[in-house]
């Protein structure tokens, strides 16, 4: 009999929460993968979120091979894990990835939130007008990439957990969930 790892999907928009969570639930769940959406160079993405947006997000235009290839190499391997993290932003949305996804999971973040934590983030060490190009660039056409996950990604997921709740809490009810979905 084989084995088959439960492949859970963290998604939230930039500053949202999911890379924090997806570390602590690997810490909280025994024997876990964690992967990571940013820790790889995808080809032929889409060099242009916002225009990308602009023209229907078709998330099919991301060639995901990578993520899928690390993904079929862990489920292949001799040490197959009980979980795969996917700190990943598109839920089911890609054809490529959503038969590998058992459970999608949403951080709903109000957009105020998510902000404050990325200026934090990203500018510890900037000068104010970095700041203020940062926050002008949201305002004038970055906050569309913000709406499309909340439009499209949180009703495309499985459970929807409010963001502004402490990251122990969240990984508390993502692990109650789990075990009353028997996962």
């Amino acid at each position: 009999m084989s084995v088959k790892p439960t492949i859970i999907s963290i998604a939230a928009v930039s500053g949202g929460g999911k890379t924090t969570i997806t570390q602590k639930l690997g810490l909280e769940l025994e024997n876990t993968k964690e992967l990571f959406f940013d820790d790889y160079d995808f080809e032929n993405a889409p060099d242009d979120i916002i225009q990308w947006v602009n023209k229907g997000a078709d998330y099919n235009l991301w060639n995901l091979d990578p993520m899928v290839s690390d993904i079929d190499r862990i489920k292949t391997s001799k040490e197959i894990p009980s979980y795969i993290l996917l700190d990943y932003p598109f839920s089911y949305l890609n054809d490529k990835m959503k038969k590998y996804i058992d459970l999608s999971i949403y951080i709903d973040t109000s957009l105020d939130v998510a902000m404050a934590r990325r200026i934090l983030r990203d500018h510890t060490k900037s000068n104010i007008n970095d700041v203020l190009n940062d926050v002008k660039f949201y305002l004038q056409s970055g906050r569309v990439a913000y709406l499309e996950m909340e439009n499209k990604i949180k009703p495309n997921s499985d459970i929807v957990i409010d963001g502004t709740l402490s990251s122990d809490i969240i990984v508390k009810l993502i692990i109650k969930e789990l075990r009353d979905r028997g996962l």
